[in-house]
């Protein structure tokens, strides 16, 4: 035993054993996951023509896997050459790892005709889905003999947190195999995918030469406790609207998530609406009541099942939808409409603006206010409980893809106190342009946790009335 370079502990060995095409590990700090997919990119190197690469967001970040290959491949495969300049490692057998890397989305065509046996990507969050999945196209069998598939690793939080979550988290509880199914051409093909959840107390040997990497976890800000230590997918470091709560199967809580009601008539409404074409886009139907605060109760959204991916519906026809939904649920409310100023933009329509399209069918907007920072502070105004447990806003839980991709939104790098706006952030904008027809200043004793209950609890329950949510999954 002597000779042993490097052994799978319990939890690295179940990620190893997989066969799925697809498999994410990890999901909190400290569980062995580059180790794992540094040996797991070991498979396939008696084989002369198999190639694989593996992924980090940057090349800094990359240099952390080289060096840890510098120890274990080295050792392992004596004879084997690592290639600085090109970033590859050459077996005996003349099978190739490369490392390597995409900063920038449009990076990944440096790829393109390239092909590779295995992909590894660590710390997938901080990836988007278009990188992720363009290389789908680059995975495939090198020669005759290879096994073809892809690995990943990844801790909560990142630009990607959203897709990963949904993709491998909420898709199947952990250990449980998803598959998809695809015709094309008459013939039905297959992928399937899982997620093997990992944390710092499945990485004994950790443990052992560092005892107190626990306690340096449990010193970290809620979020990133949460996350890092726990593998919490629902708080996590660089989340934006850390005072979200969302409690849909229990009203009795303090949370932003409530069965829907009917609206009083006498409340005012409001339509706000964000624009997309090849991204989604997002309609959002609003009431507020007499105190003033808001409740989402209806949404379109104009989605694939592919994420952040849009239906590529021209104007006219979102506005045809939009008044189908109005004809047939408001009977005669009146509806303040307002939108992204770009639908304004001669440039951006071939038959004239895009707000003039919606005009033709009959929908009217006002132009939004696009502060980005007033408007991002107006959701956390809404969002914060008072001392009683009251936010300012409500959404019924109907509106899904509000609550899937709100809590999910994270900071961007260079402008930290806005988002990032490679994400999801559709319904976001949606939600931006109605808050600054109403803003509102900070409460006083206002809170981002919940302490007590919701404001909704009294005597007399809540009926659920009349309401309509639409999902476009094409």
């Amino acid at each position: 035993m002597n000779n042993i370079i490097w052994k799978p502990q319990p939890r690295q060995a179940a990620f190893l054993a997989r066969g799925e095409y697809e498999a994410l590990y990890g999901g909190a700090a400290g569980g062995g996951k580059s180790d794992a997919l540094i040996a797991e990119a070991l498979r396939q190197v008696h084989i002369p023509h198999y190639r694989a690469i593996i992924f980090r967001k940057t090349f800094p970040e990359c240099r952390q896997l080289i060096d840890r290959s510098l120890a274990v491949y080295a050792a392992a495969y004596p004879k084997a050459k690592y290639n600085a300049s090109q970033h590859v490692w050459v077996f005996p057998s003349g099978a190739k790892i490369y490392f390597g890397s995409m900063q920038h989305d449009s990076d990944k065509i440096k790829y393109q005709g390239q092909q590779y046996d295995f992909i590894g990507f660590d710390e997938l969050t901080h990836f988007t889905w278009d990188e992720y999945s363009y290389l789908f196209s680059r995975n495939r069998p090198s020669g005759k003999g290879t096994r073809v598939y892809i690995r990943a690793t990844t801790n909560p939080g990142g630009i990607g947190h959203g897709w990963v979550k949904e993709r491998f988290i909420t898709a199947a509880p952990p250990m449980t195999p998803i598959t998809d199914e695809y015709n094309v051409g008459g013939r039905l093909y297959r992928r399937d995918r899982i997620f093997v959840p990992s944390t710092v107390f499945d990485n004994q040997i950790l443990l052992d030469n560092n005892p107190n990497y626990i306690a340096s976890l449990a010193m970290l800000p809620e979020g990133e406790r949460k996350a890092l230590l726990y593998g919490d997918w629902d708080s996590f470091s660089g989340q934006v609207f850390t005072e979200w709560r969302s409690s849909p199967n229990d009203r009795r809580t303090w949370t932003h998530v409530i069965e829907p009601f009917d609206i009083p008539r006498h409340w005012r409404r409001y339509r706000s609406f964000d624009f997309g074409y090849t991204k989604p886009f997002a309609v959002q139907w609003w009431a507020m009541d007499m105190d003033g605060r808001v409740y989402l109760y209806r949404q379109l959204y104009g989605c694939t099942d592919a994420p952040n991916t849009g239906v590529r519906w021209e104007p006219a026809e979102i506005a045809r939808r939009i008044r189908e939904i109005e004809d047939s649920e408001e009977r005669g409310n009146a509806i303040t409409g307002v939108a992204d100023p770009a639908i304004w933009d001669e440039s951006r329509g071939a038959d004239g603006t895009i707000i003039n399209m919606f005009e033709r069918q009959g929908v009217y907007f006002e132009k939004g206010d696009n502060a980005r920072l007033a408007g991002k502070m107006q959701l956390h105004h809404r969002l914060a409980f008072d001392e009683h447990g009251y936010p300012m806003m409500y959404v019924f839980n109907t509106c899904r893809e509000f609550i899937r991709t709100i809590p999910n939104l994270v900071y961007d790098a260079k402008r930290v106190e806005d988002i990032d706006t490679n994400q999801e952030d559709h319904d976001y904008d949606a939600c931006r342009y109605f808050l600054m027809t109403n803003p509102i200043a900070p409460r006083r004793n206002a809170m981002l946790a919940p302490r007590v209950r919701s404001p909704l609890d009294s005597d007399a329950p809540i009926v659920p009335g009349e309401y309509n949510n639409t999902f476009l999954r094409g």
